[in-house]
């Protein structure tokens, strides 16, 4: 959730390829939506993946991680001391 400042809105500037604002302007015309509109949607959707992208990529580290233990390979650390690890990191 957002709170009411970060809701506000900013103008900005950018530099488009003239053709890919060609393609926005003719997708639009399907819908009831404008380019700040269009553009804002797509930016949450881009930053939304990534962030999805991260937690996976970081998911598969820890069962790599956990393979590892599992095969003797590095040290077996509890729960517990991963979490006071992390706490301490922060």
């Amino acid at each position: 959730m957002h709170t009411l400042e970060q809701l506000e809105t900013k103008q900005v500037g950018l530099r488009m390829p003239v053709y890919l604002l060609k393609e926005i302007d003719e997708l639009l015309e399907d819908f009831d939506i404008n380019r700040s509109t269009f553009i804002n949607e797509a930016v949450k959707s881009m930053l939304k993946k990534q962030k999805e992208k991260r937690v996976h990529q970081r998911l598969d580290e820890a069962m790599s991680e956990v393979g590892q233990m599992l095969r003797g390979e590095i040290p077996k650390i509890s729960a517990r001391d991963t979490l006071l690890e992390m706490k301490n990191e922060a």
